[in-house]
């Protein structure tokens, strides 16, 4: 495994969030922020059936595969990068998300406060 050098919202180095699937936006199992993914994916949540069904009906369909995209299709259990918007307004709506704060970027605190993010995190 490479050497990260990007933050988590704790400050820390920032952890994996899944290899299987795969997440990330670059694909590495990381939620990093490149270049061309500076403040987007950067969520590792912890999908429940609640938020996979929520998500659905917001528009954001992250239970059905799409081959094209190398998107899996998530299942309740899975971890995945989501966008910091979305995750954002699932918070809003009272959706009880789930993340692993650990494998959290940094870049969430533009949105989210520390003290809401730890109360969303199961990895404390």
């Amino acid at each position: 495994m490479r050497e990260m050098k990007e933050l988590n919202a704790l400050g820390g180095i920032l952890e994996p969030c899944s290899l299987d699937p795969l997440t990330g936006f670059f694909r590495s199992g990381y939620c990093e922020c490149g270049k061309n993914n500076e403040s987007i994916h950067m969520v590792c949540i912890y999908a429940t059936e609640e938020f996979l069904e929520y998500s659905k009906k917001a528009g954001n369909d992250l239970s059905t595969p799409m081959p094209q995209y190398n998107f899996p299709g998530l299942k309740p259990g899975d971890s995945w990068c989501l966008n910091g918007p979305s995750f954002a307004r699932a918070l809003k709506d009272g959706i009880d998300v789930k993340i692993f704060i650990h494998s959290t970027h940094i870049n969430i605190l533009k949105l989210v406060d520390l003290e809401t993010l730890k109360k969303c995190a199961i990895d404390l």
